[in-house]
């Protein structure tokens, strides 16, 4: 295990997380506009049509992707966490049309996400992207876009996604 400096300050670096995480959703609080109101008309048609929410994302996405699915859930929107890998080989049949797709990733550029756009557009469901990547490939093929983008992680090396993930 690593060995950390025993003259290091751990509450204030935590209360500096923290802030950071802060400063990051006061920002997010800012830019909820138009966009989000789209989501959520998109959504409510959906579950209107009876059909389900299908989430998709990779990596740290793919975890906040979990915990979005299990949230719709409770709140009684039939939701299905669909494995981006699996997708491709096979497991597409759960999708169908008057489905909604909400896709995650922070720089709307990951390869195996973005293989499935062309597969999910056959079924010709709406996307609903959630990125910071908003010039991204995936940004370009949704139908909305929820802009996640932050200006630093609370990681102090700017490496692990902290504040990009509470924010998405």
């Amino acid at each position: 295990p690593p060995t950390l400096p025993p003259s290091m300050n751990y509450p204030e670096k935590a209360r500096r997380v923290i802030q950071l995480e802060i400063e990051e959703l006061q920002r997010l609080h800012a830019r909820i506009d138009g966009g989000f109101t789209q989501a959520i008309e998109l959504l409510l048609s959906c579950l209107r049509g009876k059909g389900k929410l299908v989430v998709c994302g990779v990596g740290k996405s793919g975890n906040i992707g979990r915990k979005l699915a299990a949230t719709l859930n409770s709140t009684g929107a039939t939701t299905v966490l669909l494995n981006v890998g699996d997708a491709l080989h096979g497991d597409l049949g759960v999708v169908d049309p008057g489905d909604l797709a909400i896709m995650l990733s922070y720089s709307g550029e990951t390869s195996v996400l973005l293989d499935l756009l062309p597969h999910l557009k056959r079924f010709g469901i709406p996307i609903i992207a959630i990125t910071g990547g908003l010039q991204s490939t995936l940004a370009k093929n949704a139908d909305v876009v929820l802009d996640a983008h932050v200006t630093q992680e609370a990681c102090p090396l700017n490496l692990a996604p902290t504040s990009s993930t509470t924010t998405m």
